[in-house]
């Protein structure tokens, strides 16, 4: 089923009248994900998707040659006068509409549409409501084919993540360093046959203790016996679906007893969500994210490092690292979404702390039976030996 046809079907499972979909220049990437093109537009442009009837667009005159006219009914418009005009006339007989808009902007991923429009909406007699989980639906749901090449990019780089530390240690003796590593991953992921539009983050020491530290030239650090790594990348096959771990090394044979202890709650915090998960499943409920967020912040807390952990749990993947599904977020934002069977997500609580960090990253998919984890899930240390 194409995109647009899930978005009907659940659109047809829901109490709204219409889905508004809304672009100016590129503004709404879930517009183009809905069409299935990114295409040539200079113009507004909506799109209105209805219940019993094929999707229509509103474009202007001089962009409607770039649009698709299968499967779509499309009215053009040249002034504003008449694009006011069909809208009030597409939109006649609804009253309850979806578009990318979330009320106080509590979820900055779904919140698309400028204010001036969301008024000119309201002004035709439209109450609108927050498209989020509709988007859930129709967008980030995976097929099976893409959760095969999920599970393949994960099985990458749960590989290269430890082919990366191999190489420090090959490499220690004759001098290597952040963004030297960060090439040689990069590497790899052309080997593998996997694309990424930026990272990986390779992190020594205090740069660990930034959760979204990138190396430069003038920044990257030496890595020597004695040396804290951390290492986040994320990548996808190129029409797939992206994976995204994060695992930590010390380059010696014994690491410091503060790192131990805080290796232990990280991985600990990040054990007690999927146990949360398994258990909430296995009794007939779907938790929504901030719940997960929630089990994993609290045990962190007991640790007496809560304050150290300074970013929501876990973020939804799908074709672009962080996806347009439900996050584990009670803390940046409270995403309420469900984590519903056809989810992809991370599970990547930290604690960062002055001289080092720490986080553990894994991904999971939602299935009817419960939580799968799709990568290699660190349970101990890696030593590095130069």
């Amino acid at each position: 089923m194409s995109k647009l046809g899930q978005a009907q079907r659940a659109l047809l499972e829901s109490p709204l009248d219409g889905w508004l979909l809304y672009d100016f220049r590129h503004s709404n990437p879930l517009f183009w994900e809905l069409l299935g093109a990114s295409l040539h537009s200079t113009r507004r442009v909506f799109m209105l998707l209805r219940r019993e009837a094929a999707p229509l667009l509103l474009v202007h005159q001089v962009d409607a040659g770039h649009f698709p006219r299968e499967g779509l009914e499309q009215r053009e418009y040249r002034s504003r006068e008449e694009l006011q005009a069909l809208l009030r006339q597409a939109l006649g007989g609804c009253h309850r509409v979806a578009m990318e808009y979330s009320p106080l902007g509590a979820l900055p991923a779904l919140s698309w549409v400028d204010a001036g429009t969301l008024e000119l909406v309201r002004s035709l007699g439209m109450a609108v409501e927050s498209s989020a989980e509709l988007v859930q639906a129709a967008l980030c749901r995976l097929t099976d084919g893409e959760l095969v090449s999920h599970r393949r990019a994960a099985k990458a780089l749960s590989r290269i993540v430890l082919e990366a530390f191999d190489y420090v240690g090959a490499q220690a003796p004759r001098g290597v360093d952040e963004l030297a590593v960060t090439g040689f991953i990069r590497e790899r992921f052309v080997t593998a046959g996997l694309w990424t539009d930026e990272g990986p983050i390779v992190a020594v020491n205090q740069h660990a203790g930034d959760p979204h530290y990138a190396p430069t030239p003038e920044t990257s650090l030496p890595i020597r016996p004695g040396d804290w790594v951390l290492i986040d990348l994320w990548a996808k096959e190129p029409e797939g679906i992206f994976a995204d771990i994060t695992w930590v090394a010390y380059v010696g044979a014994q690491p410091p007893p503060t790192h131990r202890r805080v290796f232990q709650v990280v991985t600990g915090a990040r054990d007690a969500a999927v146990d949360f998960l398994r258990r909430e499943v296995a009794a007939g409920r779907y938790p929504q994210g901030w719940e997960a967020d929630r089990v994993a912040r609290e045990f962190i807390a007991a640790a007496g490092y809560g304050d150290r952990f300074t970013h929501r749990l876990g973020h939804s993947l799908g074709q672009v690292v962080h996806g347009y599904g439900a996050n584990l977020d009670g803390y940046e934002t409270l995403d309420t979404r469900r984590l519903t069977p056809g989810l992809a997500f991370t599970i990547e609580p930290g604690v960062y702390l002055p001289d080092f960090g720490m986080r553990s990253e894994i991904d999971l998919y939602m299935g009817e039976s419960g939580p799968e984890i799709t990568s290699a899930a660190q349970r101990e240390i890696v030593l590095v030996q130069p």
